[in-house]
């Protein structure tokens, strides 16, 4: 998964997936899902989370931000993470796991 720039984020991302033992996935595009879906939904400690990665400045498309806050709107957690934010992650999953 790692080949790409994306895909290096996502390594990282996944990487700290495990680190807090979260429910994870990443749901197939495979024409029967929903444009925008982010890249992985995690659960952890019943808490919701829509991850989309980008690489360098990518920005999410118009789909994913609409997925996103509807994710919010539901009372989920849904966050773009990048190389430079992956700090961002594990923050969400210190701030769940001291709620």
């Amino acid at each position: 998964m790692a080949a790409t720039p994306e895909g290096k984020v996502k390594s990282k991302g996944i990487e700290i997936f495990k680190k807090y033992k979260a429910y994870y996935f990443f749901p197939a595009s495979n024409g029967y899902g929903r444009a925008g879906i982010p890249d992985a939904i995690v659960c952890y400690k019943g808490r919701f989370l829509g991850v989309e990665f980008k690489a360098g400045y990518n920005k999410p498309t118009a789909l994913q931000e609409r997925e996103m806050m509807e994710i919010h709107k539901a009372g989920g957690s849904s966050m773009v993470v990048r190389e430079d934010t992956l700090n961002q992650l594990e923050e969400w999953f210190d701030g769940v796991r001291a709620w």
